[in-house]
């Protein structure tokens, strides 16, 4: 339940149109639901400013449905992060406007209209094609929280000629997200180029030696760009999602 919803509630309430018991209903589990299997967070919307998000992996596609059954009525947006195909198969079923993004692992049910609250635009950068999975659940979470979100793929540092011809871009955005495997060098070399904030995620693509991520890990912690803030390994979502609250206003 965000603001908005709480002041038409509110509202409805003082202009006679909806029942003071209705709207005792409608607040009752303003805090938090308690499902069993999920303590689910009502008021997360009021207190950060955007929904509880479903971490898919490890749940049911019942449990995923029926979390997100308690939430339609009160949220603009739902997101459920690292969910496969067959239970995204399922939840569809139950929820067909929802979107399902294979490559992200991401669902998405817009219930109304995401109002843009970022300042600029966000820029979401990728090392290679092998890194746009991580990229893309970046881009859909900033997307959901209100920004404009542009993206540029495979343009890492074994070419840098082709990151170059993108610099409009890069000079534009307010915040930008660089995710990439192999040695991590790419958000280095972008934060050098900008005075604005550079979210480094490192990815776990690469060959034995990157260790399933740590050695860009480490190679972004130990950034000589003192603009770079860095994210965990594979998280597109943590990416996004302080990218948005970087550029709200």
């Amino acid at each position: 339940m965000d603001k908005n919803f709480l002041i038409k509630l509110l509202q409805s309430v003082a202009d006679g149109v909806t029942p003071v018991d209705e709207a005792a209903v409608k607040l009752q589990h303003l805090g938090y639901e308690d499902i069993t299997y999920a303590h689910i967070d009502h008021h997360r919307s009021l207190r950060k400013g955007f929904p509880e998000v479903i971490f898919g992996e490890g749940k049911s596609s019942e449990q995923i449905t029926g979390i997100m059954e308690r939430m339609v009525d009160q949220e603009n947006i739902i997101l459920v992060t690292r969910i496969d195909q067959q239970k995204a198969e399922f939840v569809l079923s139950r929820f067909p406007t929802a979107t399902y993004h294979d490559d992200a692992h991401m669902l998405v049910l817009e219930l109304n209209p995401v109002e843009i609250q970022g300042r600029g635009p966000i820029l979401v950068i990728s090392a290679g094609t092998s890194d746009i999975p991580v990229a893309k659940e970046a881009y859909l979470t900033a997307t959901a929280m209100g920004n404009h979100v542009n993206t540029v793929y495979d343009v890492g540092v074994s070419g840098l000629h082709r990151l170059l011809n993108h610099k409009e871009l890069i000079d534009q955005a307010t915040v930008l997200v660089v995710v990439a495997g192999m040695e991590g060098a790419l958000p280095s070399v972008v934060a050098g180029m900008v005075n604005r904030p550079v979210l480094a995620v490192p990815t776990s693509v690469g060959y034995g030696v990157n260790l399933g991520g740590l050695a860009a890990l480490f190679a972004m912690l130990n950034s000589c760009s003192s603009n770079v803030a860095v994210m965990n390994i594979d998280n597109g979502f943590g990416a996004g999602y302080m990218a948005s609250i970087i550029n709200r206003d």
